[in-house]
């Protein structure tokens, strides 16, 4: 870890008050460039956090995030009409070609309670694919465009259409094949260069792509 990061967070945690600033203010301007590209590399890479990857999602596709832990986690407020569209932001992220992005995403700890509320509420889901932390793709729909997908896992997770308190579908995964025909697919971003990335795609993810105009899209 860069040395002057490594101090950063030392100070940060349990350094006295202005002693960052101070250890800061003390840097050179190249310096400081380097510190923070290492933070934000640091963090867009993190395995345990996907904040950033959502975050780059939330405003590249135009919503505002939502602080809150549960629930949605953007919101637009829509000019022509006061109302208000939702969205739920999937990223994935990979570092190795043996771990391909497919798309997809998962809604993890899932109920059929969520997914009711899911249906009716239609939020707009943001799918995203990151390459060492590089965004690839951001693809919009509805989230009833995945409504047979995540209604036969529920299903089989739950035969019989009731759960126990404390039962959950773990990981209700989806991928582009079960939402590449929809009829409000929009496409938000491709990346120009995304051949580049090809060997860290699925083969459906690439015919998607290459049907649209790989990216040129």
């Amino acid at each position: 870890m860069n040395e002057n990061l490594r101090k950063s967070i030392f100070l940060y945690a349990i350094g006295e008050e202005g002693e960052l600033e101070d250890f800061l203010r003390g840097l050179s301007k190249n310096t400081l460039e380097a510190l923070f590209v290492d933070l934000i590399t640091m963090y867009f890479n993190d395995k345990n956090s996907s904040k950033l990857r959502e975050l780059s999602a939330i405003y590249i596709a135009g919503y505002e995030p939502i602080q809150e832990k549960l629930g949605y986690n953007g919101y637009m407020q829509l000019v022509d009409t006061g109302g208000t569209v939702y969205c739920e932001v999937k990223p994935q992220n990979t570092d190795s070609v043996k771990k391909k992005l497919n798309g997809g995403g998962s809604f993890n700890d899932y109920t059929p309670e969520r997914f009711e509320e899911d249906i009716e509420k239609n939020p707009k889901v943001l799918t995203c694919g990151f390459v060492h932390g590089k965004l690839l793709y951001i693809f919009e729909f509805d989230f009833k465009c995945l409504e047979d997908r995540l209604k036969t896992l529920i299903n089989k997770r739950f035969p019989e259409g009731k759960r126990r308190e404390g039962e959950y579908l773990r990981s209700a995964s989806f991928s582009i094949k079960h939402y590449r025909d929809c009829k409000n697919l929009k496409v938000v971003f491709i990346r120009k260069d995304i051949k580049k990335f090809y060997s860290f795609l699925s083969k459906e993810l690439i015919e998607f792509i290459e049907n649209l105009g790989g990216g040129n899209a």
